[in-house]
């Protein structure tokens, strides 16, 4: 029951009998947020694996002062209703209420005390099946004054289970076997433990390449045993790139794994002409986002290679990242290619670029994926706001890609999410003839464990016929 005002029975106005009633079904949400206010992490009530090793099920059950909190609700809302002061609560708890169950929660008046208006209430929660839950009494001063206000609104709670996707995607990871990676100078504590634990949740084969002594001297730091793990010797960081990607180009590494050099050492001995790891395509990188407010995986692309990147090279760029999505599950992923604005403007190449790649795709130019643009950037993610612009679009607010006009955007877009929407960043170089994870010092372990997974996806789909 939803009201646009709250107000009260006072003390008078009470009669011995009256009751009032809330009802709730219980969702797996409610037993997290209780867990959340109350600190209360028992995890009978939240890990079902533990709950069923309990009592042989699955299904959770609420925290037993969950349903007496609807006591509350009902007392401090309803009856006796604003200014309502709760002095004492007595209850018994009777049953477990499980997710799904639905709880009907009655107060009734049994005695009044005119000297300090107190009214003892009966209190019942009673489940679906009309079985008893709690039975008890409260004791509350009831209010000598009539109170009508409009009701608080109330802040929205999102729910967000960090990491979530992000670990669907290393699940699916672990379908394939390990791959060999190359990774590349990895001589700081950070870099040397992301390849070790992507290597310990079985991800990949590491081959560290760089000074034999400061890989060894970073492992002790980090209390990290490298044993397991060959060295593949190199004097320096750029030698290191360079065996790194000759390890590649001969077969020895399917993946190419940066550690702590910087970006544009390792990228430059990728792209070398005869030496290198080009292909046709051209290389770029991809952003895979968990955004806590977006409904899915959101992939923002070149936000870290190309800087301005012209019409074919966007359509590389697009293609790269529709395989990427398609080894991440997303069988026709849609492509939202942005700008400013939603309509073609000469004056805009943003918006000329995205008529040309969405004609490409017609045309055959870029498959397996859906094109939409120009677009916006609220129009792409927020089906709302592309609405109230009256655009009729399958891509239009459900984007997957992202595509964006140059690298300050796509940076800048990336960092925005990453810091004001609480976003993780993953990510790959694709384009190459085998994926690079590209690490960064920001970036935590489970950021780069799903590089990992993104890489092992990747790899094992360009594998295929």
């Amino acid at each position: 029951m939803i009201v646009d005002f709250v107000e009260n029975y006072t003390f008078d106005e009470i009669a011995v009998g009256q009751t009032a009633s809330v009802t709730r079904l219980l969702t797996k949400r409610d037993i997290e947020l209780f867990a959340l206010l109350s600190g209360d992490l028992n995890p009978t009530h939240l890990d079902e694996g533990y709950a069923a090793e309990r009592d042989g099920r699955r299904q959770l059950a609420a925290h037993s002062l969950w349903g007496a909190s609807l006591i509350s609700g009902v007392l401090g809302t309803y009856l006796p209703g604003a200014g309502t002061v709760h002095r004492s609560q007595q209850l018994d708890f009777l049953r477990p209420v499980r997710v799904g169950d639905t709880l009907r929660v009655t107060v009734r008046a049994l005695s009044k005390q005119p000297a300090d208006r107190t009214v003892t209430f009966e209190c019942v929660g009673i489940n679906q099946n009309e079985e008893r839950v709690f039975e008890g009494t409260a004791r509350v001063v009831a209010p000598a004054s009539k109170v009508h206000r409009r009701r608080v609104d109330l802040p929205e709670v999102h729910f967000h289970e960090h990491g979530a996707r992000y670990k669907n995607l290393i699940e699916m990871a672990h379908q394939y076997p390990p791959v060999r990676t190359a990774v590349v100078h990895p001589v700081d504590a950070a870099s040397l433990e992301g390849a070790i634990s992507a290597a310990t949740a079985g991800l990949i084969e590491p081959l560290l390449v760089g000074p034999r002594a400061k890989i060894l001297e970073a492992a002790r730091i980090a209390g990290l045993d490298p044993g397991n793990y060959p060295i593949v010797d190199a004097p320096h960081s750029h030698a290191a790139a360079a065996r790194g990607v000759e390890l590649v180009r001969g077969g020895e590494a399917g993946i190419l794994m940066k550690g702590s050099l910087h970006t544009d050492e390792l990228m430059s001995e990728v792209v070398r002409g005869a030496t290198g790891l080009r292909t046709e395509r051209r290389v770029s990188h991809a952003f895979v986002m968990e955004v806590p407010t977006y409904p899915k995986l959101l992939m923002i692309t070149d936000a870290a290679i190309n800087i301005y990147p012209d019409l074919l090279s966007k359509r590389d760029i697009v293609q790269n990242a529709i395989e990427l999505a398609q080894a991440m599950g997303v069988e026709r992923p849609k492509v939202a290619i942005l700008s400013a604005v939603e309509t073609v403007t000469p004056k805009l190449q943003a918006t000329m670029d995205a008529a040309a790649l969405c004609k490409m795709a017609d045309r055959g130019q870029i498959t397996g994926g859906l094109l939409d643009g120009p677009l916006a950037f609220d129009n792409a993610i927020s089906r709302q706001a592309a609405r109230t612009k009256g655009i009729r679009s399958e891509v239009a607010g459900d984007a997957d890609i992202l595509l964006v006009p140059d690298l300050e955007a796509g940076n800048m877009i990336a960092k925005q999410l990453q810091y004001l929407a609480e976003a993780e960043t993953a990510g790959l170089v694709l384009g190459a003839r085998v994926p690079i994870v590209l690490t960064s010092r920001a970036d935590g372990a489970l950021a780069r464990m799903t590089s990992c997974a993104l890489a092992v996806l990747y790899a094992n789909r360009k594998r295929k016929p």
